[in-house]
């Protein structure tokens, strides 16, 4: 029987389905999909690279804001309480509850900013023509790595459904960093609409060889 090489360095697979397909130049505001899942392999937009760096800039400022600014204040009874996330991290710091504490800082602080600045390091380059930074291809597989396990969207649903059971016992007033958190989600859910993650696959490919 005879035998048949596959070049497989024009090979894409599919992140659902593993349907192979060869890679093909696909234009401006045009998708290519699987044949097999119908998922969208390629869909490239013009300035997609600057919208995305900028984005995560943003997001990055707004994690700043979001963790060092007023979060929330409750009064009760004639009390005042003022907290911010760092409060709300440090809050577990002592005893047994000392691992919960780092859980929280990494989960909805650490991890999601170092996602940014992955993706800052992988793209921005690219983004004003230079070839792509050293270990960017590993910085940008990092940052995929990492979107699992960035979960600030799921911090801000956990405080709004609190704000509902505490909105009866105490006067409650959001802060700056509650909206900045609001708005930080926002923006990370459309960064990740707006990336073409295999677009960013074959671009840092293509340049990394010049």
């Amino acid at each position: 029987m005879k035998e048949t090489l596959m070049d497989v360095d024009g090979l894409i697979a599919c992140p659902v389905c593993d349907a192979l397909h060869y890679v093909v130049d696909v234009p401006n505001n045009a998708q290519a999909s699987c044949h097999r899942c119908e998922e969208v392999l390629f869909a490239p937009k013009p300035d997609a690279m600057t919208r995305v760096v900028m984005l995560a800039a943003t997001a990055l400022i707004l994690m700043v804001t979001a963790v060092f600014f007023p979060f929330l204040d409750l009064s009760a009874g004639g009390f005042e309480q003022h907290s911010s996330v760092l409060d709300a991290i440090t809050a577990f710091s002592d005893g047994l509850l000392l691992p919960l504490s780092f859980a929280v800082a990494a989960l909805i602080v650490i991890l999601p900013a170092l996602r940014l600045i992955a993706i800052l390091y992988a793209i921005g380059p690219m983004m004003i023509g230079h070839a792509p930074a050293r270990h960017a291809t590993a910085a940008f597989r990092f940052a995929q790595v990492l979107r699992p396990w960035s979960m600030a969207e799921i911090f801000i649903v956990g405080v709004a459904v609190a704000l509902v059971k505490v909105g009866g016992l105490a006067t409650v007033a959001v802060g700056p960093a509650f909206w900045a958190f609001v708005a930080l989600v926002v923006v990370t859910t459309l960064n990740d609409t707006v990336m073409c993650r295999l677009t960013i696959w074959k671009t840092l490919e293509d340049r990394s060889r010049y």
